[in-house]
């Protein structure tokens, strides 16, 4: 029993899928198709697939948008959309296993390969500066955001939404998975409260106060332990999944104004 949670462990993590039933153009948004180049083996490439909104304006102010643990990125236009209307080009990337991206079921080192992978393309393909881009993540990809940051310590800054301090504290919030030696035999840490303080941009963290997936006082927890310049965006009345909806011009006018303090800040 044991050893086959140990090996399943991704499968209680990621929830991919392989239909994406909404496209940008359904919100009148341009975009294109991106394709990004994996080097399995020496002569072995497969591609991680996502899509670019580029504004028409030419500010050179991008986001790399990392969505969550389930379905795709075709679950999470509309949100990007919020960050696309304020000026700022996103490219939402599917980690592979995810809708048209290719390669193995994922864990957590292949899923921060992978965000490490789009922000090469926005940097090394798209010549956008480091200082011009912001990574953001919802839910499990909080962590992969704060992981990225870390290696990436240059960029704009980061947002965090709805996510944990780690898979460990939200097994035990939860009260799961008793009986086993939970400590000894987890292999998908993503224990971001070990990573924040190693943080060297501003950060933005978000949660909505009623949130029943992941409790807010994580993202408090997180946010305690960050070094400055910070700032902690709480929603009363918002779940997991519609802070911004909850929240709307709010949530708008934090983004926005963090995003310009950061950019100034950086400058």
């Amino acid at each position: 029993m044991y050893t086959s949670f140990f090996l399943q462990q991704p499968q209680f993590i990621f929830f991919p899928s392989s239909i994406i039933k909404t496209t940008p153009t359904l919100l009148n948004l341009h975009y294109e198709e991106v394709w990004l180049p994996v080097q399995i083996k020496s002569h072995q490439v497969e591609y991680i697939h996502g899509r670019w909104l580029r504004v028409n304006q030419s500010n050179g102010k991008a986001i790399l948008y990392l969505h969550g643990n389930g379905i795709n990125i075709g679950a999470n236009i509309t949100h990007a959309s919020r960050f696309y209307q304020l000026g700022f080009s996103v490219l939402l990337i599917d980690y592979r296993d995810y809708s048209r991206s290719q390669g193995r079921f994922l864990n957590e080192k292949r899923v921060c390969e992978n965000a490490a992978i789009a922000w090469n393309y926005l940097v090394q393909q798209l010549k956008i500066s480091l200082s011009q881009i912001f990574i953001y993540g919802h839910s499990l990809a909080g962590a992969i955001a704060i992981d990225l940051a870390i290696k990436q310590p240059n960029a704009a800054g980061l947002i965090v939404e709805s996510s944990f301090t780690s898979i460990r504290q939200v097994v035990a919030h939860r009260n799961i998975f008793r009986i086993f030696p939970v400590d000894l035999i987890l292999t998908q840490r993503f224990d971001s409260i070990q990573k924040v303080p190693q943080l060297k941009m501003p950060v933005l963290f978000i949660h909505g106060v009623s949130d029943v997936t992941i409790p807010a006082f994580m993202s408090e927890e997180l946010y305690i332990t960050a070094s400055e310049p910070k700032k902690l965006l709480l929603v009363s009345g918002a779940g997991h999944n519609n802070v911004a909806e909850v929240a709307s011009v709010e949530y708008l006018q934090a983004v926005l104004f963090f995003m310009q303090q950061a950019v100034s800040g950086r400058g």
